[in-house]
């Protein structure tokens, strides 16, 4: 199935095919969600069939808006179809830009509006399998020193929020 997302060609957005985009390394726009709960965050582990990063951890759920859909609805779409979670009312914390080698000759330039989300207890995940192989609560200070030990074991772009984005996505509630 071909998934047209919104991609800036000679700085116009324009609709390209979502591979197409990460075979040229075209700058498009994504969403990345990250749901936590009492100072933890809600990892994936990706599903082993995924086209790029397959088995590495990342946040909770990310993706490419399709053409005309608003980043919010993907958000949410998102957390459906990847694990199974509806009904998490879903705050914009920031729209951050990154370019990542994520293997096998495809680029993820990504303008990606971030959305955090606070769970209650008993929200549990019900992974689709075609999309995610794990999932595991993390506490904020523990997923910071595992990505500083096993950076291989996490997608580049976890790292990179980590790295340059944690005080906006996480309100400054943590040094990571």
């Amino acid at each position: 199935m071909t998934v047209m997302i919104p991609t800036w060609v000679d700085g116009v957005l324009t609709p390209v095919d979502k591979l197409e985009a990460h075979v040229r390394g075209l700058r498009h726009k994504a969403i990345s969600v990250f749901l936590l709960r009492d100072g933890q965050v809600l990892l994936q582990r990706r599903a082993m069939g995924k086209y790029h990063t397959p088995g590495l951890w990342a946040n909770t759920c990310c993706t490419h808006p399709y053409w005309g859909e608003v980043a919010l609805d993907c958000a949410q779409r998102r957390l459906t179809e990847e694990l199974g979670i509806t009904g998490v009312p879903l705050e914009f914390r920031d729209t951050v830009e990154y370019r990542a080698d994520v293997g096998g000759g495809l680029i993820e330039h990504e303008v990606v509006d971030i959305f955090v989300g606070e769970v209650a207890q008993g929200v549990e995940a019900a992974p689709n399998p075609d999309e995610v192989m794990d999932t595991i609560w993390r506490p904020l200070a523990t997923l910071a020193d595992e990505v500083i030990r096993a950076p291989g074991s996490f997608t580049p772009w976890l790292q990179i929020y980590l790295r340059e984005y944690s005080a906006n996505i996480f309100n400054g509630v943590v040094n990571v």
